[in-house]
């Protein structure tokens, strides 16, 4: 599916208050209201792809500050037409078709944008929310690349579940077949490591240890909390570490 071009040209407006990260302690708390999840379902052989991985980038500043979290899961059913993807891994898809049964889709298809996990093709809204969150996150490094987060819901009662990404930036490919043979294709938000979190009820502490980082690419640690039947968000947090 062709994706649309007028995302190039919106601005992007985020307001209220956003969880206050302190990147020198790699220490990060969610704040009251709900922080925009935004995930990008793309593939290097997709020819409608590269405008929306443009798009994607232009959400740095926003992300930087606390007030998205943003991830690029790069998926892999292209590769057959001549290009294999290197940053698509099987459990991408397997994520895809998990949101596209949630939002009663009946296929999946690049490139895909989806916003606090629902199919998001009205480009005429902002990202940005006034919804209270249902959940508060904190979030720090504990030691190296292992990171834990405690997560507090609003009901004690009521399950939730979570996953961590890892994402990078910086990222860039020379395509040599396929539908963008002969492109240069960059790209941020790159998801790196991906990894569902189980389901809880009530206060708990998660941990992660994510892959290295590297000094060339920019690195987030991202925790999404959710609601298991529908996947909607009740909070997410991004930490740059």
């Amino acid at each position: 599916m062709p994706f649309p071009l007028r995302f190039l040209a919106t601005a992007c407006v985020l307001a209220g208050a956003f969880g206050a990260v302190a990147a020198e302690s790699c220490h990060a708390g969610s704040a009251a209201t709900l922080t925009p999840v935004i995930e990008l379902y793309t593939s290097e052989g997709c020819s409608s792809c590269p405008p929306a991985d443009r798009w994607l980038s232009t959400l740095k500043a926003p992300a930087a500050a606390g007030q998205a979290v943003v991830q690029a899961f790069h998926v892999g059913y292209w590769d057959h037409i001549g290009w294999v993807d290197r940053f698509a891994v099987p459990a991408h898809t397997q994520r895809q078709r998990q949101v596209a049964s949630q939002n009663r889709l009946g296929n999946i298809y690049t490139p895909q944008l989806v916003r606090n996990g629902m199919d998001w093709r009205d480009d005429g809204h902002a990202l940005a929310s006034n919804e209270p969150a249902r959940a508060r996150i904190v979030l720090q490094r504990s030691a190296g690349d292992a990171f834990e987060a405690t997560v507090t819901p609003a009901d004690a009662g009521a399950p939730w579940a979570a996953y961590w990404t890892v994402t990078e930036d910086g990222h860039h490919s020379k395509v040599k077949a396929g539908e963008n043979a002969g492109a240069f294709l960059q790209h941020d938000f790159v998801v790196r490591q991906y990894v569902p979190a189980g389901e809880y009820r009530g206060p708990s502490r998660l941990v992660l240890r994510a892959v290295p980082g590297e000094a060339s690419h920019g690195r987030r640690i991202n925790l999404v909390v959710f609601e298991p039947r529908t996947g909607r968000p009740l909070q997410a947090l991004g930490l740059a570490c």
